[in-house]
This record gives C-alpha cells, sequence and structure tokens, in this order.
C-alpha cells in the first residue's frame, strides 16, 4: 500500500519559518509589542537562528526597522545585548526604539566557533530575506532599514550596508566597530592567528589577505553607500578609533555622506564614560536613525544634554 500524504519525518519537522506560526506578542511596556525567538531560517546541520521582534504597540503604517546586531568579538554575545551600560536600562534599549516608531529585529548570528566568515554575513541577509518575505504580515517597511551595532556588530553592520543591495539599506550606526581586519595596529597583529579576527576568518588575516579584504568594510566603500553613524571612543584599547576615523575619510572621499563623533576618555563598549554622555551617544544614534527614515527628529531636538564628545 503506498501513501500519498506526508511521510512521518515531513510530520514530524516544524513548519519552516516562511510559513510558522509567529508567537504570541508580549508586552514589554504599552506601547511596544515583543515577538521573542521567532526563526527565520532553517540552515543545514545547524540550529536555527533566531531573531526577537520589537514593534510599536499600534502602529498606524508599516514601521521603519532598525536591524540591531550584537558584539561580542564574533565569538560570543547575545542578541538582545546593546552593551553593559544599557543592561539596567527601564525600559531598555530596544523598546525605546520602538517606542519612537521603529520595529527592531535583535538578529542571531552564526558565531565563529560555529562557522567563519562569510556564515554571519550570509545570516543576515536570510534575515532580511525573512522580514521582506513577512513583512506585511509584521507591518514592517524593509525599504526602511538601518543596521546598527556595536563592536563585533558594528563590524558587520557596515558590512551589510555596504553590500547589501536588495533591498539596499537606509543607513548604518556603528559603535566602535572594526572596519580594516588587514592593517596592523597598536595592540593587534593580523599575523597573529589567535586573535579574534583570525578565529572569525579561520586563519590570520596576513595569511589569507583575499578573506581579510572581503571581511573588512573599508574595502567595500562606495560613493553610493548609504550615510553612516560612526561613534568610537578615543581610548579604545580593544578596536583603536582609527577604524572608524579611517573609515569615515574614506566614505566621505568616495562621496558618501559620513558622521563622526568620538568620545574622549573613553574605552571600548562605552567604559569611562558616564551614564548621561552613553545616554546622549544613544540619544544622538536613534536621531541620525530617526532622520534617514522620517526626515526628522523631534526626539533628538529635545534631548540636547551637555556633549563631552568632539566632532569633526
Amino acid at each position: 500500500m503506498t501513501g500519498t500524504g506526508p511521510t512521518p519525518q515531513e510530520s514530524i519537522a516544524a513548519p519552516h519559518p516562511d510559513e510558522a506560526a509567529l508567537p504570541p506578542p508580549a508586552f514589554p511596556t504599552p506601547e511596544v509589542r515583543l515577538l521573542r525567538g521567532v526563526p527565520y531560517a532553517e540552515p543545514e546541520g545547524t540550529r536555527p537562528p533566531e531573531l526577537d521582534l520589537w514593534l510599536p504597540g499600534r502602529p498606524n503604517e508599516p514601521a521603519p526597522l532598525v536591524l540591531f546586531l550584537h558584539g561580542g568579538a564574533w565569538q560570543r554575545g547575545r542578541r538582545d545585548d546593546m552593551g553593559v551600560h544599557t543592561r539596567n536600562w527601564s525600559p531598555g534599549p530596544f523598546a525605546r526604539i520602538a517606542a519612537a516608531g521603529f520595529a527592531v529585529a535583535c538578529v542571531d548570528y552564526r558565531l565563529s566557533g560555529e562557522s567563519t566568515f562569510p556564515a554571519q554575513l550570509d545570516d543576515l541577509r536570510c534575515a532580511l530575506r525573512w522580514l521582506v518575505l513577512r513583512s506585511a504580515q509584521l507591518g514592517v517597511d524593509t525599504a526602511r532599514t538601518v543596521a546598527w551595532g556595536e563592536s563585533a556588530g558594528g563590524h558587520l553592520a557596515a558590512l551589510l550596508a555596504l553590500t547589501h543591495a536588495d533591498p539596499p539599506l537606509a543607513g548604518a550606526v556603528v559603535w566602535y566597530g572594526p572596519s580594516d581586519l588587514g592593517t596592523a595596529r597598536e595592540g593587534y597583529s593580523p599575523h597573529d592567528p589567535r586573535t579574534p579576527e583570525a578565529r572569525l576568518l579561520g586563519s590570520a588575516p596576513a595569511a589569507d589577505p583575499e578573506r581579510a579584504r572581503a571581511a573588512s568594510p573599508v574595502a567595500h566603500v562606495h560613493a553610493s553607500a548609504p550615510p553612516f553613524l560612526l561613534v568610537h571612543g578615543e581610548q579604545d584599547t580593544v578596536v583603536a578609533c582609527s577604524h572608524s576615523t579611517e573609515l569615515a575619510a574614506s566614505l566621505e572621499a568616495s562621496g558618501a555622506r559620513a558622521e563622526l563623533r568620538t568620545v574622549p576618555d573613553t574605552e571600548h563598549v562605552w567604559l569611562g564614560a558616564s551614564a548621561a554622555v552613553v545616554d546622549d551617544i544613544f540619544e544622538h544614534s536613534l536621531g541620525f536613525a530617526e532622520r534617514l527614515v522620517f526626515g526628522t527628529s523631534p526626539r533628538e531636538a529635545a534631548h540636547r544634554p551637555p556633549r563631552s564628545t568632539t566632532e569633526p
């Protein structure tokens, strides 16, 4: 007797993320809905990557999208973590962004212990594909997407903004992200196979210069790049501030728009900065994203405490 229905394996399998029902929303604040742990792809031989989606509570129209990418040297990190200074905020940073009218997708990507580059960038493209596919159901306008990342996530946000064309991104917010994996700097050698950069690539950058170049945002700069906001601590000993200054200069030289903001007396992940300065960096970054997709930022105009920064 031959059956025409699904096989046992097909019956057991969870629905594909393209068709699966969305989880019931939580409401961390009255203005924000949260869909947590939504699978966005089903890769062969590895865990299904997930994203958290923060949505405005009662949107009148499809919301522009912030695609948030966490840090952690490509080795660790959590998709719902914007860094040590924001962990105790109430409401948290993603609820604040959603309350400003954005959808926020906090996206898993494969870590370097799971797969080497370009797997991480491939994951982000898959996440965008899923968000485009489900955009009408979610109430998200993926044609107005701003990538926002910190540290390793900033590196990936820059790469995505410079290389993704369908749909092209509206802009990028990059906090203290690496932009050039192949150049020696104080405290960093591209010949060292033990660095996070080497683990990302699968070998020391100097041993595979083509892959190092492919993974370096500065190598992908072009005149039609979307606007960038680059923010970096001047005393950063983990990712030198020169990564951001050089990427900003390269973008401007190509004819693209770049805003560079450096923060004096500040280490990686804003160590050494006051709570007021970190809050101002966040508000300035959110205001930059608002201007890109809404054309104005009334919240930024209303939030102008004194800044301890330099802005060329």
